[in-house]
């Protein structure tokens, strides 16, 4: 198999309904970054990708002769290629807390979507994920993205999981209103809108 080759243009492979890849594509469009998209559908990875990324996984990020998989590792790498604007706090106690909660994201609301979405009994997992996100209502009314004054990798991570409840039968109630301006904040801020593929646009289509 032949390895991905020198690009002269920065490029990434997204899957077009992968949320992982929606992380990137979101920092990529925020940073206004000049980059190719090459759009992997159905999980066929070609055999140049994986050649290199031998998990196999989206999304892929090629500069020149660097390739790096994982969104997380690739999300950073541009906040640091590309600093402005900044999506990293720069005090390292900060940063290591936004690290943490990213991580929490992952491990806590992922892993409630992934169960939701290959379970056939999800009521319990679509329950816990609805309440968990209503226990931070608060937080949303505190300040205007999460956790933070500005938009940050947390947003880039939370955004594109908000933009798939409908999807995975979560409603959430008008009531909760910090989240609800908070969604609508981020999902119309120019760098989401850039960012969605359409087949995610299809999943809050009317």
């Amino acid at each position: 198999m032949a390895i991905i080759t020198k690009r002269t243009v920065m490029s990434m492979y997204s899957d077009h309904g992968d949320i992982y890849s929606h992380q990137v594509r979101m920092v990529l469009a925020e940073k206004g970054v000049n980059v190719e998209i090459i759009s992997i559908h159905d999980a066929e990875v070609p055999d140049e990708v994986l050649a290199s990324n031998p998990y196999g996984t989206m999304p892929v990020l090629v500069d020149r002769e660097l390739v790096l998989y994982k969104s997380r590792i690739i999300m950073e790498y541009l906040d640091e290629r590309f600093p402005h604007p900044p999506l990293l706090p720069v005090y390292p106690v900060a940063r290591a807390e936004t690290r943490k909660m990213l991580y929490r994201i992952e491990k806590d609301w992922y892993a409630l979507m992934n169960e939701i979405q290959s379970s056939d009994s999800p009521e319990e997992a679509r329950s816990l994920l609805l309440e968990s996100l209503i226990s931070l209502d608060p937080l949303f009314l505190d300040t205007p993205y999460f956790l933070s004054e500005e938009l940050s990798l947390l947003d880039c991570a939370l955004a594109p999981l908000l933009w798939r409840l409908p999807k995975l039968g979560i409603i959430i109630p008008a009531l909760a209103e910090g989240l609800q301006a908070y969604m609508a904040r981020v999902f119309n801020r120019p760098c989401f809108e850039i960012s969605l593929t359409d087949a995610e646009l299809q999943l809050r289509a009317a």
